[in-house]
């Protein structure tokens, strides 16, 4: 085994299933699943069987078609009260899941013993051992997770100890401390910990499982891995049930690359940021971009300043190699830009310039005046790459727009009204004259342009609206106030983003739709780099 070994366990498919506002499928969750394979994660918990017909078959499915590398984990809770384990017909679905791990929990807190499960505390200590000796004797391996062990543990430390000791006597090669409410302090978790070890010894390994209800479950995990636990279970971008838990992706980062600890293979480890944003996708939750090392910005320089010492030594300004984790370093263009910004992001793009060219002078002049009129090239990158290789005089000209239109009608109240778009566009000197109806005017507008283009630019099939954002930048000036609009596009491997501003809405959303069908055929061709 490698020195410092800590083995991760990995609950997005369930626990992170729980947070609001994610949903997954079956083939959502088989597509995560064997993600996190392919990452190395030791432990994917898939879900409880027998609590819903998905679940039942996600094991199913895994059965006939194995992970490589992860052990696929059921989950369940520890037999009724008054009954034995193998007269429980809630735990005849968890074997039926065929796993070899089963992730068993049970109560340390003596009041959801007796309030909660109206039982004594007795019973309690004979439902965790009866359950766990009832897999163990039907050829399971079990880990048993302590739900609300901190709490218990702060109210009846004796008894809490009990409940642990009756699951490691029973069998559970892992036993997990949970902070399940998510209001212990990091502190607390390392001295409790501590304790634990001291009171149970080190023959029975601990796990920790820790929320973000005060905002420091990743900070709980590492402390409770610096006082003795080796395994650590979290999710993938911290989803979870309210405030979420662990978030795997700064957990791994920071045990393997500040504390010496072995998490993943390193090869893997390079894979963490490509992980976090195809779970994000997966789960149809928007990236966090402010995400401590997998985040877009997580490396990201927008001051002059701070641009220029990163270009000399990245050290300056950023606390690890964004490339350790699968990151990148971002150079962000907006009014307070210098020319190293410029020079740092024409770079990024496969630009090179020599600071004595005038068009860097001109890029940068043409950029503050043009964020001063209220476009934002932080957040349209593809935007702002068309407007250097416009300077330059490297931009090439694949279509152009003549003209449109766009007419409403109100529905006869239905609530329901619909558009109609015509545009021209020429392409080699060719006109062509294409109309369509779309459910509002940008989306006639769009269906339009692609009819038009399609035919002569197959690839834009497969462009998607991913995301719209409107904003009004002077709303005293109220509905003739100017605005701005954001729009994200992506070809099912990139994303990029551009940006229009007008005071007549459809006119910035016509800007910003033209140049994101642009920038899309230009990185199919491989004229730009590919954006962040």
């Amino acid at each position: 085994m490698t020195a410092n070994r800590l083995w991760i366990y990995d609950t997005t498919l369930r626990d992170g299933a729980q947070c609001e506002g994610l949903s997954l499928s079956l083939e959502d969750k088989l597509r995560i699943a064997r993600k996190l394979d392919e990452l190395g994660v030791p432990f994917i918990e898939g879900g409880w069987p027998g609590a819903n017909p998905k679940d039942v078959q996600f094991f199913w499915q895994l059965k006939e078609n194995p992970l490589q590398n992860s052990q696929v984990v059921a989950f369940c809770s520890t037999r009724r009260p008054g009954r034995t384990a193998a007269d429980d017909p809630m735990l005849q679905p968890i074997l039926a899941a065929g796993t070899h791990w089963i992730t068993l929990f049970g109560k340390s807190w003596d009041l959801h013993v007796t309030e909660g499960l109206k039982t004594s505390l007795d019973e309690n200590l004979a439902m965790i051992r009866d359950t766990i000796e009832y897999f163990r004797s039907q050829g399971r391996r079990v880990i048993y997770d302590a739900e609300h062990w901190f709490d218990g543990y702060k109210q009846n430390s004796e008894y809490a100890i009990k409940t642990l000791q009756a699951a490691a006597e029973a069998g559970a090669e892992w036993l997990t401390l949970c902070d399940t409410n998510g209001g212990t302090l990091p502190h607390e978790i390392g001295e409790i910990v501590s304790e634990v070890i001291s009171e149970l010894g080190t023959s029975v390994p601990l796990g920790i499982h820790t929320h973000n209800d005060s905002d420091t479950a990743v900070a709980n995990a590492l402390s409770a891995v610096l006082a003795g636990a080796t395994m650590v279970q979290g999710t993938i971008n911290g989803y979870g049930e309210r405030c979420g838990n662990a978030n795997l992706c700064s957990a791994i980062a920071n045990l393997q690359l500040k504390l010496g600890y072995h998490c993943l293979e390193d090869d893997r480890l390079l894979t963490l940021t490509e992980t976090s944003r195809f779970v994000s996708e997966v789960v149809n939750l928007a990236p966090d971009d402010r995400a401590p090392f997998v985040g877009r910005s997580a490396f990201a320089h927008k001051g002059g300043i701070h641009v220029s010492a990163v270009q000399r030594n990245p050290l300056t300004y950023e606390h690890i190699r964004p490339e350790a984790i699968g990151n990148q370093r971002r150079i962000v263009i907006s009014d307070q830009s210098g020319l190293s910004n410029v020079l740092a992001k024409a770079r990024s793009f496969g630009i090179e310039l020599d600071k004595h060219n005038p068009a860097c002078r001109e890029i940068l002049e043409q950029l503050k005046t043009l964020e001063n009129e209220g476009y934002q090239f932080e957040a349209a990158e593809a935007s702002f790459d068309l407007l250097m290789r416009e300077a330059l005089g490297r931009r090439p000209m694949l279509f152009e727009i003549k003209g449109f239109q766009v007419h409403c009608n109100q529905g006869d109240g239905d609530g329901e009204s619909n558009s109609l778009a015509t545009v021209k566009v020429r392409v080699n000197g060719k006109d062509f004259l294409e109309a369509a109806e779309g459910n509002g005017p940008v989306s006639a507008l769009d269906a339009a342009l692609r009819k038009a283009l399609v035919n002569l630019f197959p690839e834009i099939a497969d462009f998607h609206l991913v995301d719209y954002k409107v904003r009004i930048l002077d709303s005293q000036s109220g509905t003739a106030a100017k605005t701005r609009v954001l729009l994200e596009s992506t070809n099912g491997h990139q994303r990029w983003t551009t940006v229009g501003v007008s005071t007549n809405i459809i006119d910035a959303s016509y800007q910003a739709v033209v140049e994101g069908l642009e920038y899309g055929l230009l990185l199919k061709r491989s004229v730009v780099a590919v954006e962040g």
